[in-house]
């Protein structure tokens, strides 16, 4: 398998990174600024037998994300999965979320994975690979403080059923919808606490969590126009 993860530096992306270079895969791993991650995940992948191969780019502007598809595709000689979990979350009160706050969730989480699947369509189609995004469980309900990030992961949703449609049959189109997983740092113990009893399973997620379902997508050649929610029953 050849993959292309972005965000393959840090938090998520990483984890899925690694993960599929534990299965022996071709990972094409992106960064923007993350670089020290992108290596030590880089040095994940070759241990378990795949190749790795970083690139950085600038996934604010389409341009960004259409060159960094061809260069994991020049990398790599083909391409069989893209992995789109690099992402903005931005909180901001209602009053400050002004045009360019809003054009900057937009364009890094919607604009972005359109680009990067639109470029990848062909080499996908040839091997009848998949696509998979990182949404969110605001995609169904937003989250308050962050009304730009929720507007973006809930049209990155109908982007990922419009393309499931547009791109079948050779190309499947899915997305993961995480709870809480790897919440911020500064998080206190009691924040962590409400996290947990919020959700039926009465835990926070782990990556181990979103791996497995990513896992479960790229297996499964008969699921396509899903968003699997591993949000430990929150919704």
């Amino acid at each position: 398998m050849k993959a292309l993860v972005t965000g393959a530096g840090q938090r998520l992306g990483r984890h899925i990174a690694e993960t599929l270079g534990e299965r022996g895969a071709d990972v094409f791993l992106h960064y923007h600024q993350s670089e020290q991650g992108v290596r030590e995940a880089k040095q994940v992948v070759e241990r378990n037998g795949g190749r790795a191969f970083v690139g950085q780019a600038d996934l604010s502007t389409p341009s960004g994300a259409r060159t960094l598809v061809q260069m994991a595709h020049a990398a790599m000689g083909g391409l069989d999965l893209v992995v789109a979990s690099a992402a903005s979350f931005e909180r901001l009160p209602f009053s400050e979320t002004d045009d360019e706050a809003f054009a900057r969730s937009l364009d890094l989480n919607l604009r972005s994975p359109y680009a990067l699947v639109h470029e990848a369509a062909p080499w996908l189609k040839q091997s009848r690979g998949s696509a998979i995004f990182i949404t969110c469980t605001s995609s169904l309900r937003p989250f308050k403080g962050y009304l730009a990030y929720s507007v973006s992961k809930g049209a990155l949703r109908q982007l990922m059923l419009a393309l499931s449609q547009e791109l079948a049959p050779e190309v499947r189109v899915n997305a993961i919808a995480p709870g809480t997983v790897l919440p911020p740092l500064d998080t206190s113990d009691e924040q962590r606490a409400r996290y947990a009893r919020a959700a039926l399973l009465d835990r926070i997620g782990t990556p181990e969590d979103i791996t497995r379902a990513v896992l479960y997508l790229v297996d499964s050649p008969f699921v396509t126009g899903q968003e699997l929610r591993v949000d430990g029953g929150r919704l």
